[in-house]
């Protein structure tokens, strides 16, 4: 990967609507050399898909919520358990298997504290391998993901 494929790669991530045209402008590329270094770009598994970044607050997901997540084990079973019954939540956006005091760390949204309760009390609190979870609630945003650092 070569500082023009970081150009590609930084403009994309930041605008992915991004027409072909005003991209090869952008990097300095003619058209059908930007294209064919996207294309190789996407056949590498560099770019994995493209998506639009939704507005979490203006869908109705007021509220961010960080849990960190201890298991009663660290065998097999209490993992796979675990990352199965994560995997079938559509409000936890991330969920990480981390080091330190906790097991994972889960990054979650939903409209408000209520519904947060409701995911907590009826989906979270009955997976069976989950000894601890420790609740933080995001006040603010102080620096949100906007892509990776390409140097």
């Amino acid at each position: 990967m070569d500082a023009l494929d970081r150009s590609i790669l930084s403009v994309l991530q930041k605008t992915g609507d991004i027409s072909m045209a005003q991209l090869s402008e952008k990097v300095g590329l003619s058209l059908s050399a930007c294209h064919r270094r996207v294309k190789l770009l996407e056949s590498s598994g560099k770019i994995s898909n493209y998506e639009a970044r939704l507005n979490r607050k203006a869908i109705g997901l007021a509220l961010q919520v960080f849990i960190e997540v201890k298991l009663y084990s660290q065998q097999t079973e209490s993992i796979v358990a675990f990352e199965a019954a994560i995997k079938d939540m559509p409000e936890v956006l991330e969920c990480h298997l981390i080091s330190g005091e906790f097991d994972y760390l889960m990054r979650l949204a939903v409209r408000d504290t209520e519904a947060y309760e409701d995911l907590y009390r009826n989906r979270l609190s009955l997976i069976p391998s989950v000894s601890q979870m420790k609740t933080l609630i995001s006040l603010s945003t102080v620096k949100e993901f906007g892509g990776y650092y390409l140097g």
